[in-house]
Formats: C-alpha cells, structure tokens, sequence
C-alpha cells in the first residue's frame, strides 16, 4: 500500500479557508434551491462562506476579491438581520 506524503495537504491555512468558504457558499445555494422556508439557513451559510472567502482574499491581498466579498457580506448580512 502506498503511503500518502505529507506534502498532499498543503500545511497552508487559505487552503482550508477557501474550501471550507466554498463548501458554504455551495450549501447556501442548495439550500436557495429548496425553497423560502429554507432561506435562514441559505442566508447564514452565505455570511459564513462569504466572509471566508473575504479572509482569504486578504490573505491573498486581492483588491477585486476584497471588494466582491466585502459588498456580498454587507447584502446578505443585511438581508439577514432584516428577514429575521
């Protein structure tokens, strides 16, 4: 059996955050698809993963990415504190 080197897991932490954001964003859109009575849960997995996403764009220091994910986090934070 051959064994896994430790390189196959990037020791890098915006590896973890940008997949884990976009496991987030994934479910908040399948959760969208399921219908209104789902919309807390669609709303509360886009903050999650939207923020994420803002993490790593700083990490990255990527202007376009900060400024899409900072105004994304805004709307739907907003949108979240309104609906409920």
């Amino acid at each position: 059996m051959k064994k896994i080197d430790d390189d196959w897991y990037p020791a890098n932490l915006d590896w973890y955050a940008k997949w884990g954001a976009t496991v987030f964003i994934l479910v908040s859109v399948m959760f969208r698809g399921a219908g209104i009575e789902w919309r807390f849960f669609d709303l509360t997995a886009g903050v999650l993963g939207t923020a994420l996403w803002l993490w790593v764009s700083v990490m990255w220091k990527d202007r376009s990415l900060i400024i899409l994910n900072a105004c994304m986090l805004v709307m739907l934070g907003s949108t979240l504190i309104r609906e409920f």
